[in-house]
């Protein structure tokens, strides 16, 4: 009885976990309990840019920071405007840095631009100087005569808008990190009685002279700036300011239609090959095959949920991670059913032939099932987006198969009656054409 007390218990979280699954698909209303799947680009629809950074100005072994930097700020941009999981990531295209953000879900690509463009990049530059450290001399353009300095936005802090005390004029105070203001420390102890240029988006915006080491990490930024200009800088600077300058190169519309259609195509091959493998399962391994069906049924109830409650956002590459964890599933049913036909072979009753099935196949199953895991820590280490969502999906099944192949199905199979053994029993846990 208390076997088939826990075979009901995981039958009814089965069922439970798909109903919270289709709920969504069932129900009219808007409840607030009903959670969505996260669909991604290729399914949803949404915007594609690619921008491409400028690390000309940063040293080689900065760049790789850099860009991470420019990764985390875009991020946490596009999350503040409302885009629900974007896809943020950087690539180097033929030593060229690029910056790639998928907006599913997001169909104003001018819009979009603007969410992501409108973080203004901030340097700080010094006049050139020659070999012994002084001044170079002047090239008769002085906007030519600045180089860029370590110092960017990347280091800063915080931003204010104030008033100049004499004129009222709205001007702005930044505010450095402890490594900004180490920075900019070096950088006007350098340059006493010289000017140092201070560029928003490649545009000089003020040069003010430096009289004397300015120390606290504290600057002013001085122009002709009305109040609104002034106050949406501020606004800018502090959303976070970009660590390297990047150009929009490529825009693309992905249409909800032909999301859509991704969609349809991806759950129509699951549901075929899932069909596949079950009508399989009964047909050679008849009531047991039965069983693993059910198990199957529990597997993808609760993989489906895992992807909402996580949540995944699924793309067709993540649709196709499912869909391999599914034929793992299967697999280690196959592996300990196999394992059951052996021991019946050999003489030995129903009852001892299951229980030795289930124990000689589980090493079998751990050790394919721990290689799989591996290989998907791996893609998901290391991988992009696409990569990344395949490796997740396919983690995350291949730990509930090993769930459903193990204790559901045992479950399932020891609620069975199988303590007497008649021609009757012998058939349905049979296997093959041996009747």
């Amino acid at each position: 009885m208390k076997v088939r007390a826990w075979a009901l218990i995981i039958l009814i979280i089965g069922l439970a976990a798909g109903f919270y699954d289709s709920a969504q698909f069932l129900s009219a209303g808007n409840s607030r309990w009903l959670k969505p799947f996260q669909l991604g680009l290729d399914l949803q629809g949404g915007t594609h840019l690619v921008y491409q950074a400028d690390t000309a100005s940063i040293a080689s072994s900065d760049v790789a920071e850099a860009m991470a930097g420019v990764r985390d700020i875009i991020e946490r941009r596009v999350n503040l405007f409302g885009v629900s999981e974007p896809v943020v990531q950087t690539e180097n295209v033929g030593g060229e840095r690029r910056l790639i953000v998928e907006l599913a879900g997001v169909f104003d690509i001018r819009e979009a631009i603007k969410t992501i463009g409108e973080t203004p990049f901030l340097e700080f530059k010094e006049l050139k100087r020659d070999k012994s450290g002084g001044v170079a001399s002047s090239t008769g353009d002085v906007l030519k005569d600045f180089v860029a300095t370590n110092l960017t936005g990347r280091y800063l802090k915080k931003a204010s808008l104030n008033f100049a005390e004499n004129l009222g004029e709205p001007e702005i105070s930044l505010e450095f990190n402890d490594d900004g203001a180490k920075l900019f420390e070096e950088i006007t102890a350098r340059n006493v009685n010289e000017p140092v240029a201070i560029f928003l988006d490649s545009a000089p915006i003020s040069i003010p002279v430096v009289r004397e080491k300015i120390t606290g990490g504290k600057a002013q930024i001085t122009g002709k700036f009305s109040v609104d200009e002034a106050r949406q800088l501020v606004r800018r600077f502090n959303a976070g300011a970009l660590p390297v300058a990047i150009t929009l190169i490529s825009q693309q519309s992905v249409g909800s239609s032909l999301g859509s259609d991704a969609l349809f195509k991806s759950l129509r091959a699951a549901l075929y090959g899932t069909i596949a493998v079950m009508l399989f399962m009964v047909f050679w391994y008849r009531l047991p095959g039965l069983i693993s069906v059910l198990a199957l049924g529990v597997y993808g109830s609760l993989t489906l949920l895992l992807f909402k409650l996580v949540p995944v956002t699924l793309s067709s590459a993540g649709i196709a991670g499912f869909i391999l964890s599914v034929g793992m599933a299967v697999d280690a049913n196959i592996l300990i059913f196999e394992r059951m036909k052996e021991e019946i072979r050999s003489g030995k009753f129903l009852d001892s032939a299951m229980a030795e099935g289930f124990r000689r196949a589980w090493t079998s199953i751990r050790d394919s099932n721990v290689s799989s895991l591996i290989t998907s820590v791996i893609l998901y280490w290391f991988g992009t987006s696409i990569v990344r969502g395949f490796a997740l999906t396919l983690g995350l099944g291949i730990l509930v198969s090993m769930f459903s192949a193990i204790t559901a199905s045992r479950y399932f199979l020891f609620s069975l009656p199988h303590k007497t053994q008649t021609k009757l029993t012998r058939f349905f846990f049979g296997a093959g054409l041996n009747l």
